[in-house]
C-alpha cells in the first residue's frame, strides 16, 4: 500500500486530477441540490461527500507539498504557483467586495462566471509556468465555458463549471501523468541500453 502512494506521489498530474475531480463532484452536487428532487438519504450522502472528499484532497495535498518540498529542483516554479493560486483567492474576494460596493448585494448569477474567468487566467498561467501546453489550453476552454455559463441560470452554470473542471484539470492531469510515466520509462530503457 505504501508503494502505491509513493508511485502516485511521483506523478506530477495527481494533484490536478484530485482537485479537478473534487471540484467537478462538488459542482454536480450543488446542481443536484438546486434542481433535483432527492430523498433525505441522498441528501445525507451528498453532505457526507461534501465533507469527506475535501478532507481527503486537502490532506493528500498537504502531504504532497511536504514531500515535494524536500526536492530542491523547481523551487522557484513552486513558489510562483503558490503565489498565483493564493492571488486567485484574493481576486475572488475583491470581486465580491467590488460587486457588493457597486450593486449593494451579491449577484451569484454574475459572480459565478466572473470567478470562472479569473480561474481561467490562473489555469492558463499555471500551464505557462509549468511549460505544459495542455493546461494552458484547458484554461482557454475554461474561459470560453465561463462565457457560455453567463448565458444560463446559476444551477446550469454549475453544470458548465463541472465540465470546465474536467476539461481544464482532469484531462491535462492524466496527460501529465502519462507523460511523466513515459519519461520515467524512457529514462530506465536508455539506462539499460
Amino acid at each position: 500500500m505504501i508503494g502505491f502512494f509513493k508511485n502516485i506521489m511521483k506523478k506530477q498530474g495527481t494533484l490536478f486530477i484530485l482537485w479537478g475531480c473534487l471540484l467537478l463532484i462538488i459542482s454536480l452536487i450543488r446542481y443536484i441540490e438546486m434542481r433535483v428532487v432527492y430523498t433525505f438519504f441522498a441528501e445525507d450522502i451528498m453532505n457526507l461527500f461534501k465533507i469527506i472528499l475535501p478532507v481527503i484532497v486537502i490532506t493528500f495535498t498537504g502531504y504532497y507539498l511536504i514531500e515535494i518540498r524536500k526536492d530542491k529542483r523547481g523551487r522557484s516554479k513552486r513558489k510562483a504557483l503558490y503565489f498565483l493560486w493564493i492571488s486567485l483567492i484574493g481576486c475572488m474576494v475583491l470581486i465580491n467586495l467590488i460587486q457588493y460596493n457597486v450593486l449593494h448585494q451579491i449577484n451569484f448569477k454574475l459572480q459565478h462566471p466572473l470567478f470562472m474567468a479569473v480561474t481561467a487566467i490562473t489555469i492558463i498561467m499555471t500551464g505557462v509556468i509549468l511549460k505544459f501546453f495542455y493546461f494552458s489550453l484547458g484554461g482557454v476552454f475554461f474561459g470560453i465555458l465561463a462565457l457560455v455559463a453567463s448565458y444560463f441560470e446559476l444551477p446550469e452554470q454549475l453544470l458548465v463549471e463541472s465540465l470546465a473542471w474536467f476539461i481544464a484539470f482532469v484531462i491535462p492531469g492524466f496527460i501529465l501523468n502519462n507523460k511523466s510515466y513515459d519519461e520515467i520509462t524512457n529514462t530506465k530503457l536508455t539506462k539499460i541500453k
